[in-house]
């Protein structure tokens, strides 16, 4: 079954770039959208049919600006096959610093309220077009348990784990299928900040084909790489005593204090 018309946000660099390759290579229409004009061009530039594509200088943000490109890409391609809500942001977070107020409100903005924002222009036409298509979220193995100091991220990627599986019983009757792709750490601009060890650490184009074969099948969750996918279950299986024995002290992400 082919999946030829493909829209990607927060496409300019790490795994949304990593997947815009991977779709460009089988001969894929591509709307790419992400903040950075300049970095979608330049990706642009190394792609296959780069003519057959669009790119969308936008904030995720922005609900009216990801309406209008999602309106340009469905007259363009007409139609859609696959929409990945890739866009996303990673700070460490402390609630009792005032300051990390507005970092919480911008993670669940980007990461969560934004993946919502992307997928609803494109569901009357999915619906519409009576041919296979999938709503792809990217979760991450982050929202599995809650990481101290990552209380933003954590939360927000649950967040779109539960939000996507409520969404895949809604489009169940419609024939939509609602893919929910949890990442490790995959070597990214996003990860590259992380001052420890990551675990089972992945290059962001093997991600890619993976996440690519994983969108194809339909699969409704799916850990990458899958060594992290099983110390995924062993962490949800933790009795909440132990999980807080031994990850009070872990490492934490490095906070961001202005957005």
């Amino acid at each position: 079954m082919a999946l030829n018309r493909v829209f990607i946000t927060g496409a300019s660099s790490g795994i949304g770039a990593a997947l815009a390759m991977q779709y460009a290579k089988q001969g894929a229409t591509l709307g790419l959208l992400a903040r950075r004009g300049d970095a979608l061009q330049a990706l642009l530039a190394t792609l296959p049919n780069s003519e057959r594509h669009r790119a969308y200088a936008a904030d995720v943000r922005d609900s009216a600006a990801l309406r209008a490109a999602a309106a340009d890409f469905l007259a363009h391609a007409g139609g859609v096959d696959v929409v990945i809500a890739n866009a996303g942001i990673s700070h460490g977070t402390l609630t009792e610093l005032e300051e990390d107020l507005p970092v919480f409100e911008a993670v669940f903005a980007t990461n969560v309220m934004a993946t919502v924002a992307t997928f609803s222009p494109f569901i009357a036409a999915m619906r519409a077009q009576g041919t296979p298509a999938r709503l792809v979220g990217i979760a991450s193995v982050a929202g599995v348990r809650g990481l101290p100091g990552g209380g933003a991220y954590s939360a927000s990627k649950a967040a779109v784990a539960t939000y996507c599986e409520s969404l895949r019983l809604e489009m169940r009757p419609y024939g939509i299928q609602v893919v929910t792709i949890a990442p490790g750490y995959i070597d990214t601009p996003m990860t590259q900040k992380n001052a420890y060890a990551m675990p089972f650490l992945m290059a962001p184009d093997r991600f890619a084909s993976a996440a690519v074969q994983t969108i194809a099948r339909g699969s409704r969750y799916r850990v990458i790489p899958w060594q992290m996918g099983v110390v995924a279950r062993v962490l949800r299986l933790l009795p909440n005593f132990i999980y807080d024995l031994a990850f009070t002290r872990a490492p934490r992400k490095a906070r961001k204090t202005a957005i």
